[in-house]
């Protein structure tokens, strides 16, 4: 049987500095994480509350530039009332997430209730450190 032999100075440092760099990581993947959690968040509250104007904020500001959103657009939003906002699925690789989300929608004028299945993507903007939706406010007409 052998003996362990005993670790030297150099080595426990270098252990250390390798053991500090794994937590760094960790914590920053951590950070990251719970950032786009906190982000999801507040953009399912926005659209449950029908603040429709308040979701749009959390969208890429390449995004808002590029398609900006006319009067028209947002009043068509005040014709429904979110009735339920349920995540289906998840998945992120650390600089992009998608979510499944299924959304309830109550026409304000028939009453009339359905869902819409609708698919959030989201890139981390490392330069402002955090998260914006890519996709635009959810289609709640199937593009009609």
């Amino acid at each position: 049987m052998r003996t362990p032999r005993a670790v030297g100075p150099t080595a426990r440092a270098l252990l250390a500095m390798l053991m500090l760099a794994v937590l760094a990581a960790c914590a920053s993947g951590g950070k990251k994480a719970s950032e786009l959690e906190r982000m999801q968040y507040m953009y399912s509250a926005a659209i449950r509350w029908g603040d429709f104007e308040g979701a749009w904020n959390l969208v890429d500001p390449d995004v808002r530039e590029a398609q900006p959103m006319t009067d028209l657009q947002f009043q068509r939003y005040e014709q429904v009332q979110i009735s339920g906002y349920r995540e289906l699925a998840a998945q992120s690789d650390g600089e992009t997430a998608v979510r499944e989300v299924r959304i309830g929608v109550i026409n304000r004028h028939t009453m009339a209730e359905r869902t819409v299945r609708y698919s959030e993507q989201w890139r981390y903007d490392e330069a402002a450190g955090r998260w914006w939706l890519t996709g635009g406010l959810p289609d709640l007409w199937g593009g009609e």
